[in-house]
């Protein structure tokens, strides 16, 4: 009786955690709609972005292209909790945080060896059928880019 309690107990805690990622605005996947963006002339551009429940984790998968039109994918997983969590693939940043502002704002970080290189926020629209990023920082080559990126929910 006691192992089919803790079970039943554990089993509901795994589902709250699932149930409150899947009411965050900012879950689902992201496509960028280049005709309402702006971008300095070096920011790269990220086409598709994937936030997903990982465990009682969150999952952010990136594609894109950079200021040369290569394409760039990038992961970090982490929590909603401002603090650094490990961002592999992209070459301006090996760290990233993100803190929840409210239940539509997110602020950010990353970091390239502890050195902060780009910061931003990310807003979802009332509706939440769209949401405005936007990002300042400097690249891999030190210059400064900045830009304000509007994504369509899929």
């Amino acid at each position: 009786m006691k192992a089919r309690t803790i079970v039943l107990t554990l089993a509901l805690c795994f589902v709250g955690v699932a149930v409150c990622f899947a009411a965050d605005a900012q879950m689902g996947t992201w496509k960028l709609n280049e005709a309402k963006s702006k971008f300095g002339p070096e920011a790269p551009k990220n086409r598709t972005v994937v936030y997903e429940v990982a465990g009682d984790n969150v999952k952010v998968t990136v594609d894109g292209v950079d200021r040369d039109g290569k394409p760039t994918h990038s992961e970090w997983t982490g929590k909603f909790d401002g603090k650094d969590y490990p961002v592999t693939g992209d070459p301006n940043s090996d760290a990233r945080s993100y803190t929840k502002i409210d239940d539509r704002t997110l602020g950010f970080n990353a970091k390239k060896g502890g050195k902060g290189t780009t910061s931003g926020r990310i807003v979802v629209s009332a509706d939440g059928k769209s949401r405005t990023v936007t990002t300042s920082g400097t690249d891999s080559k030190g210059k400064k880019v900045s830009s304000t990126s509007v994504y369509d929910k899929q």
